[in-house]
């Protein structure tokens, strides 16, 4: 086993935070089936989607890395989950509903040490509020194709910036990735860390 860190997502949008802050990693997308669990409170249900990418990812005997990362984000209204627009239609009515209100974006993280077994695991949630969309900027929105595999219809670090009139909390969490808390796991757990090894 090597000293190699393994992001468990094939999404983008994660991969690229990673990169901003220096890590080197290997992206290997999990396979773990998404499921909600009944009665499970929205940070249970992230934190435990996550703990599920991670252990898939590390049970697996052709993979040789060392700390397995795995993240689940959901949008959260009214304590309803939000996931991902199934159509244009779908992607119409999460928008109108969050148009002029404040919501909550939930990360979860996961992060595992194959070599010792520990893990850190914990759910961020970050508050956002929307101004008051027309429908033609929301029709306009949803033909751009940026709602299309994003959890409540939009992406924060693209145009849907427009839309996003407040934000309180961690703003990488709401694109996906609390960087701040999975910097200090991966420290805690012993992971090469970029910006210490500066002063090695």
């Amino acid at each position: 086993m090597n000293d190699k860190i393994i992001l468990a997502s094939a999404s983008p949008r994660r991969k690229e935070l990673l990169q901003q802050v220096g890590f080197d990693f290997e992206v290997i997308p999990s396979q773990a089936e998404e499921h909600e669990v009944p009665g499970e409170s929205p940070q249970d249900h992230v934190v435990r989607l996550s703990l599920e990418k991670a252990r898939e990812v590390s049970t697996r005997d052709d993979i040789d890395g060392r700390w397995i990362i795995g993240s689940d984000t959901i949008v959260l209204r009214d304590e309803q989950i939000l996931g991902k627009p199934a159509n244009d239609e779908e992607a119409a009515l999460m928008l109108r509903s969050l148009s002029g209100r404040t919501h909550q974006v939930l990360s979860g993280y996961a992060i595992l040490d194959r070599r010792t077994g520990e893990n850190r695991c914990a759910a961020v949630t970050t508050r956002v509020s929307f101004r008051s969309l027309t429908d033609a900027e929301i029709s306009g929105y949803i033909a751009s194709g940026e709602p299309v595999d994003k959890a409540g219809a939009y992406a924060i670090q693209g145009l849907g910036a427009f839309m996003v009139s407040r934000i309180e909390g961690s703003y990488s969490n709401v694109v996906g990735l609390p960087l701040c808390e999975i910097v200090q796991a991966l420290e805690i757990l012993g992971a090469p860390v970029p910006v210490l090894q500066q002063h090695r």
